[in-house]
C-alpha cells in the first residue's frame, strides 16, 4: 500500500492519473483554451499547450448539452483518462472537449459501439500529439 500511495501522490510513472497530471484550475483551462484547437475529430476538439513540467497533464470538458446523461459523460471522461494514461505524451497540457452530441436521452446511455467509436477518435487525437510535439 505504501508504494501505491507514494507513486500515486507524486504523479510519477506513466500509467497513473495523479492530481499532478490533471488540469484542475479554471485559469489553467483558460490558458489552454486561448490557443487554437490543435486537432478535431467527429466528436472532440483537442487543445494543447507546452508546459514546463516533466509530464503531460489532462483536462476533460463534457457538456451536458452534448451528453445529457451522467452515465454517458462519466464514460467519456473515463475512456479519455484511460487513453491518456497509456499514451506517452511529451510535456504538454491537453484539454479534450466534447464538441458534438454523442446521443440523446431517448437512446441508451452507452453502448459498446459508442465506446469503440470514442476510443478510436481519442486514440487518433493523442497519437497526433505524440508525433507532432518533440520537447525542446
Amino acid at each position: 500500500m505504501d508504494s501505491l500511495q507514494t507513486n500515486g501522490s507524486t504523479g510519477e510513472g506513466s500509467h497513473d492519473f495523479a492530481r499532478a497530471r490533471r488540469i484542475i484550475k479554471t485559469d489553467e483551462f483558460s490558458s489552454v483554451f486561448r490557443l487554437r484547437p490543435v486537432q478535431k475529430s467527429a466528436h472532440f476538439v483537442l487543445y494543447t499547450r507546452p508546459n514546463e513540467l516533466a509530464h503531460a497533464r489532462l483536462g476533460v470538458v463534457v457538456a451536458k448539452r452534448f451528453a445529457p446523461r451522467a452515465v454517458t459523460r462519466n464514460t467519456i471522461k473515463r475512456v479519455t483518462r484511460e487513453l491518456f494514461r497509456v499514451t506517452a505524451l511529451p510535456p504538454i497540457d491537453c484539454v479534450v472537449r466534447l464538441s458534438r452530441p454523442v446521443n440523446s436521452k431517448d437512446q441508451p446511455a452507452t453502448t459498446t459501439k459508442l465506446k469503440v467509436e470514442l476510443r478510436q477518435e481519442l486514440t487518433r487525437l493523442f497519437a497526433s500529439q505524440k508525433k507532432a510535439r518533440i520537447p525542446k
